[in-house]
């Protein structure tokens, strides 16, 4: 095919997980299965935490915030997967496919930030408990919502409009089930070194900071469990932060893993595999690792289904 930059006319070709077609009714079935347990369990939390007084602190609205994104987060990438296999075509349009680069770009930025400003809370929690609703007053905590959602959106915004600018071919395959902004530059027919410029220094840049913020807070919470005295007060500080401490290395260490291993294999097929670990399973497991961990949670959820919570 002739590269071309009518790219208007193109439509792309997401080819999934797998072209076995005797393995797409099970495809299927699992990932509509982890969608609407993803679904279903982040709206339950998000109900447990706006319907009990108790849970109307910092903590838990940053939380809630997670649960949202984590279902738009999902809901980015899943539905369409769904639609390819049940419908058996492949096809996302041009205009489609640079939707879901800017959504799942900002959701993911977005997870990020607000896995950032969690750890944050914890250090104050821990680390200045006498100051902690002084400094964590419901319109700072709004304004760290606010500027999380600025800071993803602008550089969503950027990077789409950057690969927007791009010329396709007629005919473009991408070896995963939904546009990964890496793959969809890499097979543009025009230059691509200022998107690769702008892409590893937005990851750089964001994703850095943020996981040097989250770094940061817990040398910080560590230092200051170690320096108390009993053992009951230390796992009591430790307990606060251990479903959010989860929460994290799942979802930085499958990202990390995700992106190494596709470098060091050079397989678009095996780091789209991969990546259903940070992009579906992550998130479906968010609510289960706090509700398993918290018994403010499980209270919330116990009044809400009025089932006893094991």
């Amino acid at each position: 095919m002739e590269p071309g930059n009518d790219t208007q006319m193109s439509v792309f070709l997401l080819l999934g997980l797998s072209g076995e077609p005797e393995l797409q009714p099970l495809i299927f079935g699992l990932f509509l299965s982890m969608y609407l347990i993803t679904v279903f369990g982040n709206l339950l939390l998000i109900l447990a935490v706006s319907s009990d007084s108790h849970l109307h602190n910092p903590m838990y609205f940053f939380l809630a915030n997670l649960s949202f994104v984590d279902i738009c987060f999902t809901s980015t990438t899943v539905p369409k997967m769904l639609w390819n296999i049940q419908t058996q075509r492949q096809v996302i349009t041009y205009e489609g496919c640079i939707t879901q680069i800017y959504f799942f770009l900002l959701l993911a930025g977005l997870d990020n930030f607000l896995l950032a400003v969690m750890a944050y809370d914890r250090f104050v929690a821990i680390c200045h408990p006498l100051h902690y609703m002084v400094i964590m007053k419901p319109t700072y905590c709004v304004l760290l919502v606010l500027v999380s959602w600025t800071m993803s959106a602008l550089n969503s915004l950027i990077q789409s409009l950057m690969v927007s600018w791009l010329s396709f071919c007629r005919l473009v395959e991408i070896s995963h089930f939904f546009c990964e902004i890496n793959q969809v530059v890499q097979l543009a027919c025009s230059d691509k070194f200022l998107n690769d410029t702008v892409m590893h220094f937005a990851a750089g840049l964001l994703g850095g900071a943020s996981l040097a913020g989250i770094l940061y807070s817990y040398s910080k919470i560590v230092s200051s469990i170690c320096r108390i005295s009993s053992i009951q007060g230390k796992y009591k500080a430790f307990s606060t932060c251990a479903s959010h401490l989860s929460l994290v290395s799942l979802f930085y260490c499958t990202i990390l893993g995700v992106y190494l291993s596709s470098a060091a294999t050079q397989s678009s097929h095996a780091s789209a595999v991969a990546s259903v670990m940070y992009t579906v399973v992550t998130p479906m497991l968010n609510p289960f690792i706090y509700s398993l961990r918290n018994r403010d949670i499980k209270g919330a959820l116990k009044r809400i289904i009025g089932v006893p919570m094991l």
